[in-house]
């Protein structure tokens, strides 16, 4: 069931909100419940990703010895 919610805008957003809801062909209303659903979904998928991303095994395979900042850093050996 849709709830019924005030806000305030300055005169120049209500005005821009309009006119971009006269161009979707929608009410105020509909457009803005459409741009805070997408916004919704984004956050949602976004915490989805990073949970996914922070569960998951490292795929970086070590035998354990890692190089020391010296031979990290030895630019001669490129050349």
């Amino acid at each position: 069931m849709p709830r019924n919610i005030t806000i305030a805008l300055d005169e120049a957003l209500a005005r821009w909100a309009r006119i971009e809801a006269a161009k979707q062909d929608t009410s105020l209303s509909a457009f803005l419940a459409g741009i805070l659903r997408a916004r919704m979904h984004a956050d949602a998928d976004y915490e989805a990703a990073m949970q996914s991303f922070l569960s998951a095994e490292p795929f970086l395979k070590t035998d354990g010895r890692y190089l020391p900042r010296e031979e990290v850093h030895d630019r001669a050996r490129l050349r």
